[in-house]
């Protein structure tokens, strides 16, 4: 054989061992140094800036080998910003596709229909990997940041919030999940809104989100809800104070120490609805979306007050006999006050 066949053969044997070398490696698993790695890309960081922070997160192989696969296979300038987590078999092929998909990791925070903004805002506080950016903002820096208008005037932001289960990438703030629950809730109350019963006593979207916030802190089961809804709406229409305990327990705020006295329903704030008439000022809770329908289209009920029986569902009495006599037998000594209406 010629010199010059001997080194052509001994090239093309060289650049297959490589070639076979680079195939092999995209597709081998990557050691990690525990059993997930985690890595938040941020915007515009480079290919190289992204092999290097995976590299520093524990993915242990070279960064030059990572990035010189990104800008090999012609896809680094599509590598998506995000959060991702990567686990044992990982490959180098499978790595750059999971970051042009954009296949990020993502948390998830749940909000429980009738928890008030506190109980939300803490649980916020508490979801992992969320950047809490709105820890140290008052009800109306929060309202001023989400853009949101104050309901009649009022800087609370109580009940603005869809109650669901959001997911979020790692590292966002929790301004983020707000934002998503604030336009949920308003999308919600609106098409509650659109199928409104005709003759209603409340004459716009807020005045039956406070409603619905009050249906859902008293309804104990959902088959009443309807009915609870059908109670308050009868006595608005005939100007009765809606007495209702939560709303009075809401004005107590901090101070409430889980026991309602009577002192405590003689004690006027604005969300006392035993010393003044009408609707409170904000809503009370986040209502969930049943509680939002039976707001707008309450159930026909002749009913005007309601008890407890203590096992989550309640008795209906048209008057206050019938009340009175309903209490007796599903309250009688205990040390609330006589009667949850």
């Amino acid at each position: 054989m010629k010199p010059w066949r001997l080194v052509l053969v001994v090239l093309l044997l060289a650049v297959g061992a490589t070639a076979g070398s680079i195939a092999w490696w995209l597709d081998r698993p990557l050691p990690l140094a525990g059993a997930a790695v985690e890595l938040s890309i941020e915007p515009g960081m480079s290919p190289r800036e992204v092999a290097g922070a995976w590299v520093r997160a524990g993915v242990q192989t070279p960064d030059w080998a990572l990035y010189q696969w990104f800008r090999a296979s012609g896809q680094a300038r599509r590598i998506r910003a995000g959060s991702y987590e990567v686990e044992a078999g990982i490959t180098p092929r499978s790595l750059l596709a999971k970051m042009v998909q954009g296949d990020e990791s993502y948390e998830r925070v749940r909000l429980i229909e009738g928890w008030t903004l506190r109980q939300f805002r803490a649980a916020l506080a508490k979801a992992p990997h969320l950047k809490p950016s709105t820890a140290q903002m008052s009800e109306a820096e929060l309202l001023a940041a989400l853009n949101l208008p104050a309901l009649a005037g009022a800087t609370s932001a109580e009940g603005r919030f869809y109650p669901d289960t959001y997911l979020y990438s790692r590292g966002v703030s929790d301004l983020t999940v707000l934002r998503r629950a604030a336009q949920a809730m308003q999308r919600q109350l609106d098409a509650a809104w659109a199928q409104r019963a005709d003759g209603l006593p409340i004459t716009t979207p807020e005045q039956a989100l406070i409603l619905a916030s009050i249906v859902e802190k008293e309804t104990g089961q959902a088959a009443d809800r309807g009915r609870i809804a059908g109670v308050f709406v009868n006595r608005l229409r005939i100007g009765m104070p809606l007495q209702t305990d939560p709303s009075v327990i809401y004005g107590l705020g901090e101070a409430f120490d889980g026991n309602l006295r009577k002192r405590d329903l003689q004690a006027d704030t604005p969300w006392n609805t035993y010393t003044r008439r009408g609707l409170p000022p904000t809503p009370i809770a986040m209502p969930g979306l049943a509680a939002l329908r039976a707001a707008v289209k309450p159930e026909a009920t002749q009913a005007l007050y309601f008890v407890a029986r203590g096992d989550g569902s309640s008795v209906f009495s048209n008057d206050l006999g019938a009340h009175n006599r309903a209490v007796n037998q599903y309250q009688r000594g205990q040390a609330a006050p006589a009667a949850r209406p």
